[in-house]
């Protein structure tokens, strides 16, 4: 990843599964303390300065319509602002509208490393499994 502070995080694809886990109560998004832990690993690794929140983002595009954006954002005056897990998230309200609910975990396995939305709006993903459908 590069140095800058828009850094794109990429994110797995979701699961139709939603588990609350330790995610914080009340948020509407929320981070695994896994997730708010690899975080901040690369805000510190990227020099991201305090005042960047993760921004989560829902944009089309995709084989079924929807996908997942994370990067290291500025706050806009139109943006819903919360914590969770002690790191600052940023979320448009049209994003907000398809993330309500949803939780993200940062997972390691065989298929490698990545951020994933466990999204209970979801309703169907592509074979790929890099988008969705709501």
């Amino acid at each position: 990843m590069s140095a800058s502070p828009e850094t794109t995080v990429s994110p797995e694809p979701e699961s139709h599964v939603h588990s609350q886990g330790d995610a914080d109560p009340g948020a509407p998004v929320g981070l695994t303390a896994k997730a708010a832990e690899k975080v901040n690993e690369i805000r510190g690794e990227e020099n991201i300065e305090d005042n960047y929140g993760l921004r989560l983002k829902v944009q089309g595009g995709g084989c079924s319509g929807f996908s997942y954006d994370l990067y290291f954002d500025l706050p806009q005056d139109v943006d819903h602002s919360f914590e969770s897990h002690g790191i600052k998230l940023l979320c448009d309200q049209m994003s907000l509208m398809y993330l309500m609910g949803t939780q993200i975990d940062y997972v390691e396995g065989l298929h490698g490393a990545g951020f994933k939305f466990n999204n209970p709006n979801v309703k169907s993903t592509c074979g790929c499994g890099s988008s969705f459908s709501v």
